[in-house]
């Protein structure tokens, strides 16, 4: 089966979101999806991007999503991409998607004269994990995620 992969325009919009949230239940974890078209489209398309999308599609249908943003590493001094989320519909996984996606941000940090790709996995996701590894990525395990977010940032911000 073949597939292509660009990067998102705005009537694509709606199909991100759509696999989002297909992305969220996957993850047991729709009570998290709150972002709506308007907040896709502002941060995807808005006057101040802040981040990016590809889109893979099968026949014409959109099948996938990865959604990115541009970090920075002190250490290296030099920017890197951050893959916030990428989700292929379970009927398309296998054929490489996934890859092709990663393979595409790879080249693009490296066109930029970027450091890193990174990402984060949840860790019961082994078909996703084993993917990874295949892929030369390897886990950091001696770091942990840390995350305010809600009444805690409110917090945060006010004092």
């Amino acid at each position: 089966m073949s597939f292509t992969i660009r990067d998102a325009v705005p009537g694509d919009v709606p199909t991100i979101v759509r696999l989002v949230r297909a992305l969220a239940e996957y993850e047991k974890l729709t009570h998290e999806a709150q972002g709506t078209e308007a907040d896709f489209h502002r941060a995807l398309f808005g006057e101040a991007p802040h981040a990016g999308a590809m889109i893979a599609e099968v026949a014409g249908a959109s099948v996938a999503i990865c959604v990115w943003y541009r970090t920075f590493s002190t250490f290296t001094g030099r920017h890197g991409i951050w893959v916030e989320d990428i989700f292929v519909e379970p009927e398309h996984r296998g054929i490489g998607i996934a890859r092709a996606m990663f393979q595409a941000l790879a080249r693009r940090v490296i066109a930029e004269g970027g450091a890193r790709l990174e990402w984060s996995v949840l860790d019961w996701n082994a078909p996703a994990i084993g993917a990874y590894r295949a892929m030369g990525a390897r886990g950091l395990d001696d770091w942990t995620m840390q995350r305010v977010n809600g009444a805690a940032l409110e917090a945060l911000a006010g004092g």
